[in-house]
C-alpha cells in the first residue's frame, strides 16, 4: 500500500485520468473530491462491498466458490 501525506487543496493523480483532492479536514474526518472518467465507478468501500455481495448472490456464487476458483487458478499458474 502506498501511503501519501496531503494537505487541504492538495491532490494526487492515479494514472492520467483520476485526480483525488483533499477538500476539507475536520477532526478525524477527511473529505475527498474525486475526478474520474464516467467509465470508472467510484464508491465508498462499504458500498462497493455491498454491490459485490449482491452480484455474487444474484449469480448464485458463494464465497467458497470464489476461494476454490482462486486456489485452482493459483495452482495452475504455479505449474505453468
Amino acid at each position: 500500500m502506498l501511503v501519501l501525506s496531503r494537505q487541504r487543496d492538495e491532490s494526487i493523480m492515479i494514472g492520467d485520468d483520476v485526480r483525488i483532492t483533499v477538500v476539507d479536514i475536520r477532526g478525524d474526518k477527511v473529505r475527498l473530491g474525486i475526478v474520474a472518467p464516467n467509465s470508472i465507478s467510484v464508491h465508498r468501500m462499504e458500498v462497493y462491498d455491498a454491490i459485490q455481495r449482491e452480484n455474487r448472490e444474484a449469480a448464485g456464487v458463494t464465497k467458497k466458490d470464489l476461494e476454490r476458483r482462486s486456489d485452482s487458478h493459483n495452482q495452475a499458474g504455479a505449474q505453468g
